[in-house]
């Protein structure tokens, strides 16, 4: 047997996906069924993607005090790492870099800080609370 026809004899006939490709008609074996496949497939993965069970949610009580200061401790990360972010910057000298220049640019970040962690959603507090709770692991569900 030559290798040549060897080569073309697995050339029109290979093995895909589970089907026997026919060069002639240029079909696979059972590709008509894809699409009802695929949303079987579909069908069973979200059958399997049960919510989360209620022992795993975390509770945040976001009016404890607690709470409130695992706010604080993510809006002074955030400000810490922003003023260092700053640090970097080269001062200009164009604005008067006086007593009340810096606490006022320590001010603006304070705002910014809060503004950013507020909005952001970092969940920086979420997670400090939850581990201060004894409720590591747990699932927060906004």
């Amino acid at each position: 047997m030559e290798v040549n026809s060897l080569g073309a004899m697995y050339l029109n006939n290979t093995q895909m996906g589970g089907g026997l490709i026919d060069r002639e008609q240029n079909s696979v074996n059972g590709a008509a069924d894809f699409a009802e496949t695929l949303k079987r497939t579909a069908a069973s993965q979200a059958a399997e993607a049960s919510p989360v069970p209620k022992s795993h949610i975390a509770v945040i009580d976001r009016e404890d005090k607690l709470y409130e200061q695992c706010v604080e401790l993510e809006i002074f990360m955030v400000k810490t790492l922003i003023s260092s972010m700053r640090s970097t910057i080269q001062k200009s000298g164009f604005i008067d870099e006086g007593f009340a220049g810096k606490i006022y640019e320590d001010m603006l970040y304070d705002e910014y800080a809060r503004d950013f962690a507020k909005n952001a959603g970092f969940g920086m507090a979420e997670m400090a609370y939850l581990e201060l709770t004894g409720q590591r692991g747990k699932t927060v569900i906004r």
